[in-house]
Order: structure tokens, then C-alpha cells, then sequence
């Protein structure tokens, strides 16, 4: 079992996730930009190395206008050598990568603009990952979408526009079951279709389910992984107490985290971390799964 968290380390003064705006854009000010993410993220991942936080989530943010008209630069072969070392790194040290595009990539829109500049999203999420040569146990997650009226054309009009996808962007997509619209049995009946692997989040399965338990729902989620596709990865997080429902806690609940490990005893999985103070709750996160022998 790997335990990470996303994006943002908090400790070591470095942030793989800088940008500027579009109105200050030139390829000084973009080389700059990603040389300084690239530089971090490795720190960020010898941070990681050193504390057995093998799981981690790339930002998005780690390549400014990545997907835009306006980037014609080739990041990729100008920063080729450092894209290796960081991929090596990565395999040599055991972990395990993931990047999550935002909410505005839906490949089953009613826009077909906003359908193909999503497609231009996970084009270079994937080839990010090429580069440093992962294999296809590295994933890029989204949500099935908007349901926009009719939750059964929706996953239709998803299914459709999967089946299109490069196979470079297949090897590497995952869905999740998200906490308002599509269910896991949502999910699950996409993926008989087209076979497309599911993460699990745990929260999103507390606020919409269908009456699976935690472990009835894990093992299904489960059985859509393939050995290439590497093991379950789960989102894990718990409610903020006082704050509207479906909000991520401040830091980790312990007693809840350790109760979710034992309840899931026998199963083996990655637990990406969605708790806002970052490697201080996977640190204690680690430290229970240690003591359950998880680790």
C-alpha cells in the first residue's frame, strides 16, 4: 500500500504549481516557469522519498498553458533531460504518480469547443507522463461530467467520446464516482462498456451510493483495474465538521482513518489523501498504516 497526497507541499518552501496570466505570456517568462516547477517537484519528491510517501498527484498547474493556442513551444524536447530525471527518480524510489485535470475537462459536454479543448487537456496530461517514462500504472483522473438533464444520455454521450480517445490518453484515463451525480454504479456500467478503470473515493461514495457498503464498493471499483493498470487507487478524505456537507476535512481524523483501514482489512490499495494540510496528515496517515501492518 502507497499513501500520498496531491499537489502542494507545504514544508519545504517550493511549489510545483506556479503560473502567471495569459496577458504576460512569452516563451522566456514559460521556461522560467516550468524550469522552476520541474526543479521543485523533484524536491518535493525527494521530500517524499525520505518520509515513505510513495504516492503522489502532479499538478496541473505544472506546465503553464499547456493546452492553449498560445503555447507552440515544445516543453517536451527543451526540457527533455529533466523530464527523464524526474521519471527515473520516480521508478527508481518505488512511487506512484497521478494527475487530476480540472473540473472544466468534460468529455461528455453538449459543446463540442468545450469537448475537444478537454481532449487537448488530457492529450498533454498523458504526454507528461510518456515523457518520463511511466508505465501505465500512472493514471490521469476525471469525472464522468455534467449529467445536463438526462443522466442516461450522459454516460452515453461519455462512452462515445472515450471510444474516440488516442490510445495514448486510454492507457492512462481513469473516471471516479463523484458526490452529486454519477454514482459508482454509475461508473460501473461505463466501464462495462469500454473498460475504462475506476478510482474510489470513499467521501463521494458517503454523500451518493446506491447501499454498497465501504467494502462492497471498494471490491467493485476494484475489479475494473487490470495488472497494467497497476493497483485500486482510492481518494480518501472525511467530512469537515460545521462546514456544508461533501467538504474536505482540514486534517486527518485519526480514529476515523484507522477505522477505514481496519474495515477494509485484506484489501490492498493506493490511498491518494484529499485533506488540505497535505504531508502532515499522510505522515500520520503512514504511521497508522505502519502500526496496522498495512505498511
Amino acid at each position: 500500500m502507497k499513501i500520498g497526497y496531491p499537489c502542494i507541499n507545504k514544508c519545504i518552501g517550493c511549489t510545483a504549481n506556479s503560473k502567471f496570466r495569459l496577458v504576460n505570456y512569452s516563451e522566456k517568462r514559460l521556461i522560467e516557469t516550468i524550469k522552476n516547477n520541474l526543479n521543485c517537484l523533484l524536491r518535493i519528491l525527494n521530500y517524499n522519498a525520505e518520509n515513505n510517501i510513495l504516492f503522489f498527484r502532479i499538478s496541473s498547474d505544472i506546465i503553464p498553458f499547456a493546452s492553449h493556442s498560445i503555447n507552440t513551444f515544445d516543453w517536451i524536447k527543451y526540457f527533455k533531460k529533466e523530464l527523464g530525471e524526474i521519471g527515473d527518480f520516480i521508478k527508481n524510489q518505488g512511487m506512484r504518480i497521478s494527475m487530476h485535470p480540472s473540473q472544466f475537462v468534460l468529455i461528455n459536454a453538449l459543446d463540442k469547443k468545450i469537448i475537444n479543448k478537454s481532449i487537448l487537456d488530457l492529450e498533454w496530461h498523458s504526454k507528461l507522463l510518456d515523457s518520463m517514462s511511466l508505465d501505465e500504472s500512472a493514471k490521469v483522473q476525471i469525472h464522468v461530467g455534467g449529467i445536463y438533464g438526462d443522466k442516461d444520455k450522459a454516460i452515453t454521450r461519455f462512452i462515445k467520446q472515450y471510444s474516440k480517445l488516442d490510445q495514448s490518453i486510454k492507457r492512462r484515463l481513469v473516471i471516479e464516482n463523484d458526490d452529486r451525480l454519477f454514482s459508482l454504479q454509475d461508473c460501473l456500467k461505463i466501464n462495462k462498456t469500454v473498460g475504462i478503470p475506476i478510482i474510489f473515493d470513499n467521501f463521494h461514495h458517503e454523500c451518493l451510493n446506491n447501499g454498497e457498503s465501504l467494502k462492497d464498493a471498494l471490491i467493485l471499483a476494484a475489479k475494473t483495474w487490470k495488472n497494467k493498470d497497476g493497483l485500486l487507487m482510492c481518494d480518501y478524505s472525511s467530512q469537515e465538521l460545521g462546514e456544508r456537507r461533501g467538504k474536505h476535512t482540514q486534517s486527518i481524523d485519526m480514529v476515523k482513518f484507522t477505522k477505514y483501514l481496519k474495515d477494509l482489512e485484506g484489501l490492498d490499495f493506493d490511498i491518494m489523501l484529499e485533506i488540505k494540510d497535505k504531508e502532515p496528515s499522510a505522515l500520520k496517515a503512514i504511521d497508522i498504516a505502519k502500526n496496522l501492518r498495512r505498511i
